[in-house]
């Protein structure tokens, strides 16, 4: 909810209106269609900057902290942010990035709105701040691949009511995504700057259902028509004109639709002259308020073609735009007088007059929530502990619980409970909970917990298909979870068995988001059913093909039950595992997935493989690796890993000339060195 005073507010809406340089969109005037997007293209690609993947989060504190929600410097994240009151969850800039997650509020990570499977990750793609925002790992991983559009009956339903599920507008049959109307003109302009400022290579990239392989327009028709709505019924807000400033700063390029939204028709929409404003909203009333909201209604405007959004304004200060007769005003100061208007407007961007004017005062809350009580830990993975607590109490309503661990603080949510992740495996924790209302006022602690996480196993995946959805013989997208792995199914049902419970596709596919601890080798076993011929499933690894299962062919009403192993994958870190069907119409059941952790990374002492390397000192001090060992002139390659898997640093020849390593700037922490076959572990301290 937004809590930004309006001057402010106000200050930084004009300050960054004035921050597109001179110049830098000549050559537009009196250009549309694809003249105008080609001139646009050349434009946004000129002095474009490549900071790189990991740059993207030193560029987030600038280009997505929350100065109109919560005003609390927090991630604003398009898929947990709750506009009009308490947020799910929040999290810190740098803190809880993924890693791995199970639920939402686990960790946040990079969401590509054009997934970067669509352009194989390459650059300067795969690092555009313009279009990868940071979102929370569980509902990024929910949406996957899938294109935008519309979903009245979905399968994965977020915490602030984003939606994955079957499309129901008309020129595309698959699964889609559909965000809050909050962000869907937000949306849509980050497709609109992606198929301009990459046209010409758009023919050499994947369509996923959603992106053209022309230059113009660059988007298939039935998506081009639900983006060119959303940028309508959302207009330009205050947030995304301070992220394109950011961003330029950041990588030296705009997005043009947020300088100019009127662009959006002239490119891709209906040539339509219109210079008539609608009439002026009247009845304006202020219904209620409350500690940090105003809520307000209105008669609705009427226009020569048609109102597309109504601008609300507070003590004279643009705030937010609302797409029906109704809105909550949030983000106000309690206890402070406000005073409000609306102006209406239609989609070439003619105002109406203001309505009447209403005024009213929002309420005064100066009482703490009680403590939170009964903090205990429900489970202990390698990677995260979950807790549980009894809920606060507060005269007008708790709107959160802030989350503390070993008196850092590390997140938020507005449950009483919570997966704490993206911990390190063996290691001793110690957190806390206090309770938060609307008015800011803050509880005491509640009773501290202590846990201590796993070790890292060799299994690291073992999913027998027992927690998927209720059996059903409709072929849709399903999701659950299940020994800490999110899991998504797409073109599936789950009505079959196998070895008990299993899973069915068809066209579609089986995926395990962001499993911790990566992949050494994985095993599987399928069968078809009903009628059909033999085929394969491809069985990926981050979206790189590792390896096929092949299952038989089905004359009557099964094939034969097939186990298969893939061996030797060793993939490291955070891994995303899917097995797709690469025959249509063939209808394959799988069960007994299961797969070994990645073949550096075992910490007991007994799954560690024998080496004669060794390090000194012992805790590292200074960055610098000393080692010891037999034939280290026959080592060509070092890596060296932290515990949640991922390579950190890779050396080349690493003993050319001495029997030292120079280590990157590395946090404290156990990691392990990888020197051909040999492992050793180390201590930073």
């Amino acid at each position: 909810m937004k809590k930004i005073t309006t001057l402010l507010l106000g200050f930084l809406f004009s300050l960054t209106l004035a921050q597109v340089p001179a110049n830098y969109y000549d050559g537009t005037t009196g250009l549309t269609g694809a003249a105008l997007k080609t001139r646009l293209s050349t434009i946004i690609s000129a002095g474009a900057q490549d900071k790189g993947y990991d740059g993207l989060y030193d560029a987030y504190p600038t280009t997505d902290s929350d100065s109109f929600y919560e005003n609390d410097g927090s991630v604003l994240d398009m898929y947990s942010e709750n506009p009009n009151g308490s947020d799910p969850y929040n999290y810190k800039h740098g803190i809880k990035k993924c890693g791995n997650y199970k639920n939402e509020g686990d960790c946040y990570n990079r969401e590509h709105v054009i997934p970067q499977s669509f352009f194989g990750s390459k650059a300067p793609m795969v690092s555009d701040v313009h279009f990868i925002r940071p979102t929370d790992g569980k509902v990024n991983g929910m949406r996957s691949n899938y294109p935008f559009g519309m979903v009245s009956n979905p399968a994965f339903l977020s915490k602030n009511g984003t939606k994955v599920g079957p499309n129901t507008t008309p020129g595309y049959t698959g699964t889609v995504c559909e965000p809050i109307d909050e962000f869907k003109g937000d949306i849509a302009r980050m497709v609109f700057y992606f198929v301009t400022r990459y046209e010409s290579r758009l023919s050499g990239f994947s369509s996923g259902g959603m992106l053209g392989n022309t230059a113009y327009p660059g988007l298939t028709e039935w998506e081009k028509n639900i983006l060119l709505t959303w940028a309508a019924q959302d207009p330009v807000s205050p947030a995304e004109i301070v992220r394109n400033n950011a961003s330029f700063v950041f990588q030296k390029n705009r997005n043009p639709f947020i300088d100019h939204p009127e662009w959006v028709a002239a490119i891709w929409g209906t040539q339509v002259v219109d210079t008539e404003a609608p009439s002026t909203p009247t009845n304006l009333v202020l219904n209620s308020t409350s500690t940090a909201s105003a809520n307000l209604s209105w008669t609705a405007s009427t226009d020569n073609i048609a109102v597309t959004y109504y601008k609300i304004f507070v003590n004279g200060v643009f705030h937010s735009n609302s797409p029906t007769t109704t809105a909550t005003v949030s983000g106000l100061l309690q206890g402070t007088a406000y005073s409000f208007y609306v102006v209406a407007a239609d989609a070439a961007g003619n105002v109406s007059n203001p309505s009447n004017t209403v005024s009213g005062t929002t309420l005064t809350d100066n009482e703490a929530p009680t403590n939170p009580t009964n903090l205990s830990v429900t489970s202990i993975g390698t990677n995260n502990i979950e807790i549980q607590w009894t809920a606060a109490t507060d005269n007008i309503g708790v709107d959160s619980y802030n989350i503390y661990v070993n008196n850092q603080l590390m997140g938020s949510t507005n449950t009483t409970t919570s997966n704490v992740s993206n911990l390190d495996p063996a290691t001793t924790y110690s957190i806390y909970v206090v309770a938060k209302d609307a008015g800011g006022n803050v509880s005491g602690p509640s009773n501290t917990v202590t846990a201590t996480t796993n070790n890292i196993g060799l299994n690291c995946g073992d999913e027998n298909f027992d927690s998927i959805p209720t059996g059903t013989t409709s072929y849709s997208t399903y999701n659950w979870t299940s020994n800490g792995i999110s899991w998504t199914s797409e073109d599936s049902r789950t009505d079959q068995t196998l070895n008990g419970k299993a899973l069915m596709i068809r066209n579609g596919s089986l995926t395990a988001l962001s499993a911790p601890n990566g992949i050494g080798s994985l095993t599987v076993t399928v069968q078809q059913k009903f009628k059909g011929s033999a085929g394969k499933l491809n069985v990926l690894v981050n979206d790189v093909i590792v390896g096929t299962v092949s299952y038989t062919e089905s004359t009557g009403t099964e094939g034969t039950v097939t186990t298969t192993t893939i061996p030797n994958i060793n993939i490291a870190g955070n891994v995303e595992i899917s097995l797709a069907n690469q025959s249509a119409n063939t209808r394959i059941v799988i069960d007994d997935l299961k797969w070994t952790c990645y073949a550096g990374l075992a910490t007991g002492e007994n799954t560690v493989p024998k080496s004669n390397l060794t390090i000194y000192p012992n805790p590292v001090k200074n960055g610098e690796l000393n080692i010891n060992g037999k034939d280290l002139n026959k080592i060509t390659t070092v890596q060296i890993f932290d515990y949640s898997g991922k390579m950190v640093q890779s050396i080349s020849q690493p003993f050319k000339n001495s029997n030292k390593i120079m280590l990157k700037t590395l946090p404290k922490g156990v990691y392990i060195l990888k020197a051909n076959q040999q492992t050793a572990k180390f201590i930073i301290q």
